[in-house]
């Protein structure tokens, strides 16, 4: 059994990969065949991760075990887990997070099953589009950061409240008041 996979990114608007693989492949022979698709480094600790139909996420297929897991909890690794394991349906949604310290991801959608074949290697049928860059450098991440939070110096007095303090409305009852001494 094939299965053809979908790859789309939401960071460049006209990528798109197809990688067709066989059922009896590993998560890590996908791995490999995304990297290879997109012409990226082995040098991430990457995850996949199996969705719904809302891309929650629902189970993670890790890379490696970082011992982060709970002990009853089921632990998926990419090299002992087989795609149909865990795959059987068309229209299956997956994640593929290629860049775990920006969460940047590929999103997948297993597109067909072709029964009663088998494939040696996994094969990207499909490629169009520049693939996002791999990792962002630290310019690049602390420009995004500054994107997510707002300078001090847009902060002004109605945020700390105004400059002007009435003594009346002060309600000395309200504090605790000490004399200096921790103990008394």
């Amino acid at each position: 059994m094939i299965y053809r996979f979908t790859l789309i990114s939401n960071e460049v608007e006209d990528f798109v990969r197809e990688i067709k693989i066989d059922a009896e492949a590993t998560f890590y022979d996908f791995h490999k065949a995304i990297l290879s698709s997109c012409h990226y480094e082995d040098n991430q600790i990457t995850s996949f991760f199996i969705c719904n139909e809302e891309w929650e996420q629902t189970q993670e297929i890790l890379l490696e075990d970082m011992g982060t897991s709970p002990a009853d909890e089921d632990l998926y690794l990419m090299k002992k887990t087989r795609l149909s394991e865990l795959l059987e349906d068309e229209k299956q949604r997956l994640v593929y997070v290629f860049d775990p310290l920006d969460n940047r991801m590929f999103f997948i959608e297993l597109t067909e099953i072709s029964f009663g074949k088998v494939q040696a290697q996994p094969v990207c049928s499909r490629s169009h589009g520049e693939a996002p860059q791999q990792t962002l450098d630290v310019e690049e991440f602390l420009n995004k950061n500054k994107e997510n939070t707002k300078p001090t110096e847009d902060l002004n007095e109605d945020f700390y409240g105004s400059e002007s303090f009435d003594n009346e409305e002060f309600d000395p009852e309200g504090f605790e008041i000490s004399d200096g001494n921790p103990y008394s």
